[in-house]
């Protein structure tokens, strides 16, 4: 029997009620990362590059934090679903207790020994030492970001995404205002270069969780309820750590995975180095629309698998994997027609410049696998807490292949860049057999929740 998907109100408004905002907030998130690298870029090449290379040390806290965020979503969207909304407040408590520690040791290494994180990305002096700087700064802005995290989180599942999307959206135009402010010397201020770009996102992370903050203490918000905060609920903690600990396996694998990937092209030189930064930019600017499909998708299908609607949920899970391959041959397109708008506007070397448009090239191919991967694995996956496979999976394509294949082109055998590059992006395009057979086994169709005793 043929599905009229587009012809059911309730799931296309509600869908795109949770996936707008999160795709906005993706969207302005990602919008940081591009005007760092406009900024930074129009002036000096090498401060755009080692502030990407830097940045790499929070994408890797991020993909730990993303395992206990992503958790949170996972099983309070099913007990929202459900209607408890005590556990949700359990979890939400559990996701603070560890995204705030995770936080506080990012901070130490990146405030006292940023120095020895930036050698692992590259041997040129002259990044290491622009990176320092970066950090020292940056590094008290990681303080902040996992209870932030943890706040939006709970929002998007209880119904408030568009808040979500409303303050990501506010501290980002903050976070830009206040780059060029800092970087080049506005309104009176000196001109600070990198450590402009890290006082802009630490004074725009600040006023984010004081915002979240003071959200959650309205009417219709969850807020944390101090008493419980140190109680333990051993049944909870047990599902918490089930759904966490392959997310956190899993975006370890993919987080040094990805960030490896940016240590080949800074050891590659500075060019190499330069246009993977904006290639990177670009990239995370595309992928916001797979994001917030994901994360609305997911939280659409958990609800109703948390209300114990499994057969609904199955539905809903089958339209979203249309919708991905969609959303996989529009990420491509868009992909092919920003390479000239790009090459137009990034002040780069004429060597970093033919990188930059050959990096394009290969990125359109990868978008494909990119969107349909993140939509089903961490979006109708993860809604029914199946989250061993994506840790299986890029232990497989990732581990297996595409890492030991762009180290060896690194390191051994000295391939073109492009060729490196190329390698890097296997992982995603060439596991998408794989992620449909598994899909086909709807072992994630499951409804997670238990009647939780106080």
């Amino acid at each position: 029997m043929k599905d009229h998907m587009f012809s059911d109100k309730f799931f296309c408004r509600k869908l795109l009620q949770l996936t707008a905002p999160i795709a906005l907030q993706s969207l302005m998130l990602a919008s940081v990362a591009a005007a760092d690298a406009i900024m930074l870029g129009s002036s000096d090449q090498n401060s755009m590059a080692a502030v990407s290379l830097a940045t790499q040390i929070q994408f890797i806290q991020n993909m730990i934090l993303l395992a206990f965020v992503s958790a949170t979503g996972i099983l309070g969207a099913q007990y929202w679903g459900k209607g408890d909304k005590r556990t949700v407040n359990d979890i939400f408590c559990m996701a603070l207790r560890y995204c705030g520690i995770t936080s506080f040791l990012f901070f130490i290494s990146c405030v006292f020994f940023p120095r020895y994180l930036m050698m692992v990305f590259t041997n040129e002096n002259v990044l290491i030492d622009i990176g320092i700087h970066y950090l020292r700064v940056a590094g008290w802005s990681y303080l902040l970001t996992g209870i932030s995290q943890c706040y939006l989180a709970v929002m998007k599942v209880s119904e408030h995404a568009s808040k979500t999307a409303l303050i990501s959206s506010v501290t980002v135009i903050i976070n830009i205002v206040l780059n060029a402010v800092f970087i080049f010397g506005l309104l009176g201020v000196p001109a600070m270069g990198v450590q402009g770009a890290a006082l802009a996102t630490l004074t725009a992370r600040i006023i984010e969780l004081i915002w979240c903050v003071f959200c959650s203490r309205k009417e219709g918000y969850i807020h944390p309820d101090w008493s419980r905060f140190m109680k333990r609920n051993a049944l909870l903690a047990s599902d918490f750590r089930k759904c966490a600990l392959p997310l956190l396996g899993g975006g370890l694998f993919w987080g040094v995975g990805f960030t490896s990937y940016t240590a080949f092209m800074g050891h590659m030189g500075t060019d190499a180095a330069a246009a993977n930064s904006v290639a990177a930019v670009i990239r995370d600017l595309i992928c916001c629309l797979c994001n917030g499909i994901s994360s609305g998708g997911g939280i659409l299908v958990g609800n109703e698998l948390g209300a114990g609607n499994l057969k609904k949920g199955r539905l809903y899970g089958d339209r979203l994997v249309k919708l991905a391959f969609l959303c996989g041959i529009l990420s491509t397109a868009i992909m092919l027609a920003v390479i000239p708008l790009v090459i137009r506007f990034v002040e780069l070397t004429d060597q970093a410049g033919s990188y930059l448009i050959g990096m394009m090239l290969i990125m359109a191919v990868y978008m494909i696998g990119r969107a349909i991967n993140t939509i089903i694995i961490n979006g109708i996956f993860a809604a029914g807490g199946d989250t061993l496979f994506d840790m299986y999976s890029l232990a497989i394509c990732m581990w297996g292949i595409a890492i030991p294949l762009a180290a060896a082109g690194t390191f051994l055998f000295h391939w073109p860049v492009l060729v490196v590059y190329a390698c890097t992006c296997l992982d995603e395009v060439g596991k998408i057999p794989w992620v449909m057979i598994h899909y086909r086994k709807y072992i994630w169709v499951k409804d997670l929740t238990r009647d939780i005793l106080s």
